[in-house]
């Protein structure tokens, strides 16, 4: 609890003169509140009654201090004009206390969002692969707005439910400290009833905001899988698992409301209760003559101001259970540590490798789980192209993760040009490298804009060029509006193959000292492929480039072969060599070629039996 508490200080850094100025002005306008119904009862007691020597001493000295007894009583408009002016300084001490609480609630929010973002982007991939992206955003949308709630009004209303209580205490002792007595009796209960509350207010609120993270992952898995679960026809089986969900939630908010209501009920009947107590025993000595009218009239005024904030102490409390809830969330990401980088030598002149690459007894394993890369060795030059080919689970993609450093390995050695890449950083690292993947990530933005993510300068005509070489200008050129066409969300308004060629014409405007292509050509048909692959042979040469592809024509041009299986390097060579030897390649070639043959004799059966139909 302390840590939170603590993050809770720290994040309100460079606002904290803020808070005090909205602190000054709740103390300020609380004591003008209190001023307020002291000047009827100085009118009552010291200026109209009969007897003006039962006042008390303070009312005595106010009515002196103001001119005395006669010329008060000549001059009423006096008191009405002193209630106004207190009421209105008041007022514009409640103003500047809302806007100072308001305004430093607000820029703490901001800072606290733009905080979690980049936390968020720094964070290790592994952290990515356990946490759930609704609950991510959960975390960062309505607990950071439940913070601010807190620290734009229950902060400050902390203030003001303390001061309300403490600020009159001495001015109802000075007035008749029997009354005063009578009018705290019941706030200790309601102190400690509130107390109670708030442990269970807390409690109960986290099952409701974790409640509330798993519906809202629920709906966002959803909605990013539309196609598939309208494709499988599954629009009943996820109707049901989120109204499970939201039915969670129902009855866990409505709990925590049935909580908030006893609550209200509860801590109205003590404040109820206070009032009637006063009135009883104030009304009871007022009638026997020991108190005169304004005292009482003061302490009735005073017990309904400073009663309901001690009761909203409930309310306060509930609402700091809440926002310790939110924080713990937010602290849960923002304590987790980032990528680390290694420490910068010499001029800390940019990273430029030029792609000589080795793998040196290289093996990694998931936390807890089984090997997936064991002892794997190879090497390639710059300007090289590397194949890896092997059955699905055999590290093919581990290799590439390892390579961009989303991962450490558990042991052996990677390095680029000679440089361990642990001692290289990650940014650094990955400027350097530019990545197809088999579901390529679009924007919701126009061709051009997601091809210029891959280098921010790149020119009209460098954006054609890479689009050309990745065998997609002409369909873009035969969109409406060309490049200026917006491809929606996730690329929703391209075909598969048409994604994956968008995601290599961004990855070759890029100019990288690695090019990876991720089985990023398995949603193009094979004249296209060939097209893009002999603009890849035409660049050979400037970058060193990793195909990983399960069709081995895309693979049989490269300059080296590693066949991957069960996260060992089983065979290692040129296509011809390997195709030459026994072993797992060649049996995946036999069984690639026989297929093709197989396709071809049918295409050519179905072409000579059209004609035949057609002569």
């Amino acid at each position: 609890m302390n840590a939170k508490y603590h993050l809770i200080w720290q994040l309100t850094r460079g606002e904290r003169l803020r808070y005090g100025g909205a602190l000054l002005a709740l103390v300020l306008g609380s004591s003008c509140m209190y001023l307020v119904p002291l000047v009827p009862q100085v009118v009552l007691d010291g200026v109209l009654a009969r007897d003006p020597s039962r006042a008390a001493p303070l009312v005595r000295r106010a009515v002196s201090l103001a001119g005395g007894r006669e010329f008060l009583r000549a001059h009423l408009w006096i008191a009405a004009v002193a209630t106004v002016g207190l009421t209105a300084v008041a007022g514009a001490f409640a103003y500047l206390r809302a806007r100072w609480s308001a305004l430093a609630s607000e820029s703490i929010a901001q800072r606290v969002r733009d905080r979690l973002f980049d936390h968020l982007a720094h964070l290790p991939v592994a952290y990515h692969d356990r946490a759930e992206t609704g609950d991510l955003v959960q975390r960062c949308t309505s607990d950071v707005e439940t913070l601010r709630q807190f620290l734009a009004s229950q902060v400050v209303e902390i203030g003001r439910a303390v001061l309300m209580m403490v600020v009159p205490l001495p001015l109802m002792i000075a007035l008749e400290p029997r009354l005063a007595v009578v009018s705290v009796v019941f706030v200790p209960p309601i102190v400690a009833f509130s107390l109670v509350f708030f442990t269970k207010a807390r409690a109960r609120f986290k099952l409701v905001d974790e409640a509330e993270g798993r519906m809202t992952s629920t709906l966002q898995e959803n909605l990013t899988g539309i196609r598939v679960v309208r494709a499988f026809a599954r629009q009943d089986f996820e109707k049901e698992k989120f109204g499970e969900r939201i039915r969670t939630y129902r009855d866990l908010d409505t709990g925590y409301f049935r909580l908030l209501a006893w609550y209200w009920s509860v801590s109205d009947f003590m404040c109820l209760g206070q009032k009637a107590v006063l009135v009883a025993v104030g009304g009871l000595w007022l009638a026997r003559g020991e108190i005169p009218v304004g005292t009482f009239y003061f302490f009735l005024a005073a017990v309904n101001m400073f009663i309901w904030p001690i009761r909203m102490l409930g309310r306060i409390l509930t609402e700091l259970g809440k926002a310790t809830v939110a924080i713990g969330r937010i602290g849960e990401i923002l304590g987790h540590p980032r990528e680390t980088e290694p420490a910068v030598r010499g001029g800390g002149d940019p990273l430029t490798l030029s792609g000589d690459l080795v793998f040196d007894r290289v093996s990694f394993a998931h936390a807890g789980g089984p090997p997936v890369l064991d002892q794997v060795s190879f090497a390639i030059g710059s300007g090289q192209t590397l194949a890896l080919i092997g059955p699905s689970g055999a590290g093919k993609s581990t290799i590439v993760n390892l390579l961009l450093r989303f991962y450490d390995p558990s042991a052996g050695s990677i390095r680029l040009d000679g440089r361990e890449i642990t001692t290289l950083g990650r940014q650094a690292l990955r400027a350097q490298t530019a990545v197809v993947m088999q579901e390529p990530f679009l924007y919701a933005k126009t061709l051009r804009e997601n091809i210029r993510l891959g280098r921010a300068s790149a020119r009209d005509e460098e954006i054609v060029a890479a689009a050309s070489a990745a065998a997609v200008h002409d369909s873009i050129a035969a969109f409406e509006t060309g490049y200026d066409t917006l491809v929606g969300e996730r690329g929703v308004m391209l075909s598969g193959g048409q994604r994956q060629r968008v995601a290599l014409a961004r990855a070759l405007v890029r100019e990288p000292a690695f090019l990876i292509l991720d089985d990023a050509l398995s949603a193009v048909d094979t004249e296209t492929e060939s097209l893009i692959l002999a603009a890849l042979r035409a660049r050979r040469g400037r970058y060193t480039t990793i195909v990983i592809a399960h069709r081995l024509s895309t693979l049989m041009h490269a300059d080296r072969i590693v066949v991957l299986d069960r996260g060992r390097v089983v065979q290692d060579g040129t296509h011809e060599s390997l195709v030459a030897a026994d072993g797992l390649y060649r049996r995946l070639w036999r069984i690639q070629s026989a297929l093709e043959d197989e396709l071809q004799a049918e295409l050519a059966a179905t072409v000579t039996t059209t004609a035949e139909v057609t002569t």
